[in-house]
């Protein structure tokens, strides 16, 4: 009989053996072992909410790992409380909520709500913190009685990577769908509303804020991207107005990241952080072409915003799942980063992330010189991109031909993100060529079910192409004559017959196009004095000369 229950609880049992030495190896064979299921979330309510947790989960077992990023220092030097008090009181530190104690009622909680369904199921706490417990030695007996154990001292573990095994035939799935349908109220619980008065108020809301008319003289429908690289740069200064959704917090009291991270302790990269537009509907309609994914986005966000109004009629009532993953497939030049900024905007103002800035990353972000640095790139990352949205460029890249790729790992770690339900406050577009998109979404299953939002980019017609090209000379005050317009399109419908669709730039194209015309305009304006203020910004004919495109390689062979 005691063989038996040494069994039972040899999951708890091997957790409870291990030390500050031992702890990361023995959470690297959790993720190892076929019959152990685990899983990350961001928070375990009621009482671990805004904490990193970890779940381990056999047929009889769960132990929650919690993680406490408090900060390692003389400020964080404790004497614990030898009754488990919910407020610690330390000679020469600030009052601390105590994290063993809160941990030890999310055990309690969630033995609570496994019982009636799995009687025989047990449940222990392993805290992980980086405060230092003087009086830890004192304490194993009273913390173990309450069914958690404390390591202490440990630095920097927001910067841990810690893999999981999310198969999903194992009992342990179950256990977590538990846990989370006793947080689902009832149908009486959702019956509890309000009056009419209040329900037609918030319909109204609704309807006003969530389907905005377009202005009628914005043309409408493939999208006008400003040269992606120049625009990304003056994303920067972008400020609200007044004008902005009077709901949405602004954005000068938003604390974004400065765009740097450290891969290891000899090497630094810039991470490009876009700001939240102010007005993104506004955006989205000046864009030119691309009817389907204007209209697509315009869906996704009013599924947010009818959970928000949902959740004011019904506070306890279930939520859709929306998903704000999403596939960008398209060549250079056709506004994928620009849709990227109105998208992550949209959500904001929708209510579905609380920053809606853009964190812009490719391979060589994550891909550092260390062994390791994959994983420390990535949690900063997603650091950095909380509240917002994650962007990866040429995600493509990340699937190398060599099957030690590093950047293979940096789609498993994309892969344990995706599959944290906790993950609300983000969403991750990936980005690329769509040949080679598709290709790594075919290699990995589990990125096709993650990503439903697939948006495609087309190249432009060159009609679109001549009405980018108005509105860039607009923003300067420029004008074509007749001549030169004429010769312009000229340049422009052979250089669109000539192109490689392997190299073709299109509204970069157009922005390399009208550099070199400014160029020679101010040139020419220089030298011969215009008379008055329409003749410099009038190009003529002798302004607008072509560029070079890019050649198509020679095939060699038969």
């Amino acid at each position: 009989m005691m063989f038996i229950m040494k069994n039972v609880n040899r999951l708890i049992n091997d957790f409870k053996k291990q030390t500050k030495a031992t702890i990361w190896k023995h959470l690297d064979a959790m993720a190892a072992n076929y019959a152990v299921y685990s899983t990350h979330l961001n928070g375990l309510t009621p009482f671990l909410t805004d904490y990193d947790v970890y779940l381990y989960c056999d047929t009889t077992n769960m132990v929650i790992v919690c993680l406490d990023h408090c900060g390692y220092g003389d400020e964080n030097i404790f004497n614990e409380s030898e009754t488990l008090d919910s407020l610690i009181l330390t000679e020469g530190c600030e009052p601390r909520f105590s994290t063993v104690r809160k941990l030890a009622d999310a055990v309690r909680h969630t033995e609570s709500q496994l019982k009636d369904r799995y009687p025989d199921i047990a449940v222990y706490g392993v805290l992980l913190t980086e405060a230092e417990i003087l009086n830890a030695y004192e304490l194993y007996e009273l913390w173990d009685s309450n069914n958690v154990m404390v390591i202490d001292g440990f630095r920097r573990l927001k910067y841990r990577s810690i893999q999981v095994n999310l198969d999903d035939e194992l009992v342990g799935k179950d256990y977590i769908r538990t846990i989370i349908d006793a947080e689902t109220p009832s149908e009486e619980e959702e019956k509890v509303g309000m009056d009419d008065d209040d329900f037609t108020r918030l319909l109204n809301d609704f309807l006003n804020e969530g389907m905005e008319i377009a202005d009628e003289d914005v043309p409408f429908g493939n999208v006008e991207d400003k040269d992606e690289d120049k625009e990304d740069e003056e994303e920067e200064d972008i400020t609200p107005d007044e004008s902005a959704d009077d709901d949405t917090p602004d954005v000068d009291n938003i604390s974004f990241p400065s765009g740097e991270i450290e891969q290891n302790q000899n090497l630094s990269v810039k991470v490009q952080v876009l700001h939240p537009l102010p007005n993104p509907r506004e955006e989205l309609d000046k864009l030119v072409g691309c009817a389907d994914i204007k209209h697509r986005m315009d869906e996704l966000v009013a599924l947010t915003r009818y959970n928000k109004m949902k959740h004011d009629m019904f506070p306890n009532g279930r939520q859709h799942e929306v998903s704000l993953h999403s596939i960008f497939l398209g060549r250079p030049g056709t506004g994928k980063t620009t849709v990227c900024k109105i998208f992550g905007s949209l959500l904001r103002q929708a209510g579905a992330l609380s920053k809606g800035h853009v964190v812009v990353c490719d391979r060589s972000t994550f891909i550092g010189t260390l062994w390791g640095d994959e994983e420390r790139a990535m949690r900063q990352v997603l650091e950095m991109a909380k509240g917002g949205v994650l962007m990866v460029d040429e995600a493509y890249l990340l699937n190398g031909k060599n099957d030690n790729d590093p950047g293979k790992l940096v789609i498993q770690l994309l892969m344990n993100i995706l599959a944290d339900e906790t993950q609300r406050d983000l969403s991750i577009v990936l980005c690329g060529y769509k040949e080679p998109m598709m290709k790594l979404l075919d290699i990995n299953p589990g990125l096709q079910s993650r990503f439903p939002n697939k948006f495609e980019f087309s190249d432009f017609t060159v009609d679109e192409l001549q009405e980018i090209t108005q509105r860039r000379i607009k923003d300067y005050n420029y004008q074509f004559t007749t001549a030169a317009w004429e010769k312009y399109s000229n340049i422009l419908a052979q250089a669109y017959q000539m192109r490689n669709p392997d190299t073709w730039g299109n509204a970069r194209f157009i922005g390399n196009l009208l550099e070199r015309i400014y160029i020679q305009h101010a040139s020419r304006c220089v030298k011969q004095q215009p008379k008055d203020k329409e003749e410099l910004l009038m190009l003529t004919a002798e302004d607008v000369v072509p560029i070079e495109l890019p050649r198509q390689r020679t095939k060699i062979g038969f």
